[in-house]
């Protein structure tokens, strides 16, 4: 279970703050994301609480300033635990993922669900049958970023870097497989770089931990790796080049506006 990731005092905090926005909004799935779900926490690591919710179906008519499709962030530290909480509607989570969006994917397909309603088992088999190459775009993308960040720190930035990797090697897997992975440490040895253990180790003391020079001059040798194997698994990937499932996906979502009016 995903709650084993987090302390008891973590926990009653993500609580309290789910059990308030749930009164909200209805959530189809709330998924722990950042360090806890990539393998590298340290005690100091925010909670990043990514979400879906679904949208009454009669707000979506209403004549409103804040539209009920926008996204709703919150962001606060509780009891000494600072909270990154953010969530978007359906709809566009849905368009997210034919358009292969990994953020989205990783929410509805992801193993670290703290809630879940029942309805997220019905749309999972067709979020999978709506994956494609497409997504490779997306986790080049957001690596790209993240090896930006990471050259602003003067390569120093233990955390940048393992998001870099974290990111190649998440959106390698996904091509290859078709399976959602954001684990490091499920996927570092699998796919050629075991010596990002130590980066790990390093990390997990802290999230501002910065690396020793030798350390960071070996990866910035090493870390154009990452992005040949996201590049070549987009060439060898499992998944069609467009998404398949759209009609389906559609269908469904349907299905719930009416059940929700």
């Amino acid at each position: 279970m995903t709650r084993h990731l987090l302390t008891e005092h973590q926990a009653r905090v993500a609580d309290r703050v789910l059990d308030e926005e749930s009164a909200r909004r209805e959530h189809l799935v709330v998924s722990l994301s950042g360090a806890h779900a990539y393998g590298f926490p340290s005690p100091d690591s925010d909670l990043d609480l990514k979400c879906v919710h679904i949208a009454p179906t009669s707000h979506l008519l209403r004549l409103e300033q804040r539209g009920p499709l926008d996204p709703t962030e919150r962001l606060e530290v509780i009891d000494g635990v600072e909270i990154d909480y953010s969530s978007n509607e359906l709809a566009p989570v849905l368009l997210g993922v034919l358009q292969g969006n990994g953020n989205y994917v990783e929410r509805l397909l992801g193993t670290h669900a703290l809630r879940a309603s029942p309805v997220l088992e019905a749309v999972r088999p067709l979020v999978r049958r709506s994956l494609s190459r497409r997504m490779h775009r997306h986790y080049r993308g957001f690596a790209q970023g993240q090896l930006r960040e990471w050259e602003k720190t003067g390569f120093r930035s233990t955390k940048k870097l393992l998001y870099v990797l974290r990111t190649t090697l998440t959106g390698t897997h996904a091509l290859l497989t078709g399976e959602v992975e954001t684990d490091l440490t499920a996927l570092m040895d699998r796919y050629g770089f075991s010596e990002a253990g130590e980066l790990v180790a390093w990390k997990r003391r802290g999230e501002r931990s910065e690396l020793p020079e030798p350390l960071s001059e070996h990866w910035r040798g090493q870390v154009a790796r990452a992005f040949e194997r996201l590049d070549e698994a987009r060439e060898r990937s499992v998944l069609p080049e467009d998404p398949e499932g759209a009609a389906e996906l559609e269908a469904w979502l349907l299905d719930v506006r009416r059940s929700r009016f």
